[in-house]
């Protein structure tokens, strides 16, 4: 950890960060970024994506589902604070056009918005020790508060002046964030925001690149890179994890909503169309099903069938059924009992982005 002003922070550059980054320069070259930056309903559903993944990281239990419905103003049976973790998540993620990375005013106006009502003073750096504990031991214990405002001085001078490749230097940030812990609270939605900025400033599909959810994915390995890279006084090993959950989010990102296959598409737009299945949750024996925050939507095989004028039921369930849930595009009711008699069919947050 860098400790003087202007310094630059610990770490090296090793054969596997280099093949890294030459490994995410060629997949960002095969992704087409001007489709996935048109498509809004695909950056909706990644930005959902990275929302729900880097809230998850600290404890909040919200769905993609619950927080699209929170976005949509719809209301949502949940812990209130959770609820105001997500809409102030939401707001910050659009703001991303309005801040520097560099600069210090942007960083406690963003971390201001990230935690409003939930702490007293959001945007001030802490002012009381803190440390990072898990599993009733201590992991971390943060710079003392005074070094604070000098330590975080030092480390956006360094990000306002590295020629470093933006993959690394955004790694790097992330990692010495962490170890100077600035605020009392929110300090890991925080340094995977402000990562999330570095990239998006370099290239801006990274602003629709879910790179969040691969972290929350891998949680363990996350904390364990962050001890590893404070043992060894370097954020090497940081690097390397951050690199490798980079390389993956790009590899899983779709280019556009329009891959789906046709019969996919006409299945979703069922929902779109507004019709519903006559039967109610209630007359079909339906047991209530956590994370939702409503069954209004819930089909039969049948009505989807109806509705598509489809009456060979293999041909529904190959071309139609079966890919939009191997998609995550739908979800079942029961999916402890695929083969229910009383099983229905509902979109995912990802599935209602498409639809809209």
């Amino acid at each position: 950890m860098s400790n003087q002003t202007g310094t630059t922070p610990p770490y090296a550059i090793t054969p596997r960060i280099l093949d890294l980054v030459a490994r995410i320069g060629e997949a960002i070259g095969r992704l087409d970024e001007n489709a996935i930056r048109a498509d809004l309903r695909l950056r909706r559903a990644n930005r959902i994506r990275t929302i729900q993944g880097s809230l998850a990281i600290e404890g909040n239990t919200l769905s993609e589902d619950e927080i699209t419905a929170i976005l949509e103003g719809r209301p949502v049976i949940a812990p209130p604070r959770e609820v105001q973790e997500a809409r102030n998540a939401l707001k910050a993620y659009d703001h991303f056009p309005n801040w520097n990375p560099a600069n210090r005013d942007d960083l406690l106006a963003a971390h201001e918005m990230l935690m409003a009502g939930l702490l007293d003073m959001p945007g001030h750096f802490r002012r009381i020790g803190v440390g990072v504990v898990g599993g009733g031991e201590v992991h971390h214990v943060a710079p003392p508060a005074d070094r604070v405002p000098m330590l975080m001085e030092s480390l956006l001078s360094w990000l306002k002046r590295t020629d470093e490749h933006p993959l690394i230097a955004s790694s790097v940030f992330h990692y010495e964030f962490e170890f100077i812990h600035p605020f009392e609270d929110g300090n890991g939605r925080m340094g995977r925001l402000w990562q999330t900025l570095i990239l998006a400033r370099w290239k801006p599909l990274f602003a629709y690149v879910p790179v969040e959810s691969l972290v929350y994915s891998r949680q363990g390995a996350y904390y364990k890179a962050i001890q590893q890279s404070t043992a060894e006084g370097a954020s090497t090993p940081f690097i390397v994890y951050m690199l490798e959950a980079i390389l993956d989010a790009i590899a899983s990102t779709p280019q556009q909503a329009s891959q789906i296959s046709s019969q996919v598409a006409r299945l979703l737009a069922v929902w779109g169309s507004g019709v519903t299945d006559q039967k109610s949750d209630q007359e079909a024996g339906q047991e209530t099903c956590p994370h939702r925050t409503t069954r209004d939507d819930a089909m039969t095989a049948a009505a989807l069938m109806a509705a598509l004028g489809l009456s060979h039921r293999p041909t529904f369930r190959k071309n139609y059924l079966r890919p939009a849930l191997d998609a995550g595009l739908i979800e079942m009711t029961r999916p402890d009992l695929p083969t229910a008699r009383n099983q229905r069919y509902l979109l995912t947050a990802r599935g209602r982005a498409l639809t809209r």
